[in-house]
């Protein structure tokens, strides 16, 4: 057992997650330990308690509990070099779009982005070594999407690019626009949504410190760990009155805060079993969110569209992602047209 460390982040090493930072610290930590000695409070920066994804600045310190032997091996080498085939020409084959900088993925539904609690040893980021096209280092994850939402996840392959995209994403100079289809039909078609956001209390078997309850406006200073969240929506077209496919364009980046707050409203994502996907029944009009059939099985929200401006060229990058296995086949069941959407209906010409 080592004892208490506190090392300071250096000039070149700030603006970045600490978990990133701690992992390149001391090598043989792994994610979910890291997670863990944050939740106890074992890993403090300036003083305070953290979480893995709390960035790190230049000459803070961050205190470092002591390790056990185990903390100091080495990952078996299977975790370098167990990138199956079939994992490798799957992950190979969602890329959309890539440059000696930046790797633009449609990551598919069912895969985790990082490891973690609950994630399993398969996930985009463990996958990475299959991403390396001739270079010498791995990409690095810049952002991350639900397990079960599909679509544009980006991957930077220097850090140089990665604080620049992190940077980008985080004052929000990123435009993000998703699709999900959604029981009943919203009121008015289009419009924002302010619910502020808090992290359900307890860790029950129901997952139910994961999942985000809404917290009216007026009310979030009041309340305590809760978030302010803004959402912009809008109604692209409808199945009559029992669904619709809306455009949804997360003005700040909470967790899980399109998938709740648009259940707040009365109309959660079809499949969406923690937030209101988990019968037939719903409280808005239309279907509940599980729909029936094979439709509602599968969590219908996919990150669409994504506008940003490269790091180092300075081009403005339009990625658009097409829609996941399970979405199209709904799409084409109910007989919406992908073709028919605007690339961002939140700024159409007049």
């Amino acid at each position: 057992m080592s004892s208490v460390q506190t090392r300071v982040v250096g000039e070149d090493d700030g603006d970045q997650r600490l978990d990133r930072w701690l992992r390149k610290q001391i090598p043989t930590l792994t994610q979910i330990r890291i997670e863990k000695m944050c939740r106890k409070g074992e890993i403090r920066v300036n003083g305070g308690r953290v979480k893995p994804a709390t960035r790190v600045e230049a000459g803070q310190s961050v205190r470092i509990p002591p390790l056990s032997a185990e903390d100091h091996q080495p990952a078996p080498m299977v975790a370098r070099s167990g990138v199956t085939r079939s994992d490798s020409e799957m992950i190979q084959a969602a890329v959309l779009w890539k440059d000696e900088h930046i790797i633009a993925l449609n990551k598919p539904s069912g895969l985790a982005s990082q490891g973690g609690s609950g994630q399993g040893d398969r996930h985009v980021d463990g996958l990475t070594e299959a991403l390396m096209f001739g270079y010498k280092d791995r990409p690095k994850l810049v952002h991350r999407l639900d397990k079960d939402t599909s679509g544009i996840l980006l991957l930077a392959r220097t850090d140089r690019v990665a604080r620049g995209l992190s940077e980008a994403l985080r004052h929000r100079n990123v435009r993000k626009i998703y699709w999900a289809a959604v029981a009943g039909v919203p009121h008015p078609r289009a419009g924002s949504i302010k619910f502020g956001l808090v992290k359900a209390p307890g860790r029950g078997r129901g997952g139910e410190a994961e999942k985000m309850i809404c917290v009216h406006p007026r009310e979030v200073e009041t309340t305590e760990g809760a978030k302010r969240a803004h959402t912009d929506y809008a109604v692209m077209t409808t199945l009559g009155s029992r669904a619709a496919w809306l455009a949804l364009v997360p003005i700040t980046g909470r967790t899980h805060q399109l998938r709740a707050h648009i259940a707040e409203i009365g109309h959660p994502i079809i499949g969406d079993g923690k937030y209101g996907g988990s019968g037939q029944e719903n409280l808005g009009d239309g279907w509940g969110a599980l729909a029936g059939s094979e439709i509602g099985r599968k969590l219908h929200l996919h990150a669409r569209t994504l506008i940003v401006e490269h790091p180092v060229t300075k081009a403005m990058l339009t990625l658009t992602a097409p829609l996941s296995e399970h979405m199209q086949k709904t799409w084409d069941f109910v007989g919406w047209d992908v073709t028919h959407a605007p690339v961002d209906p939140f700024n159409m010409p007049e």
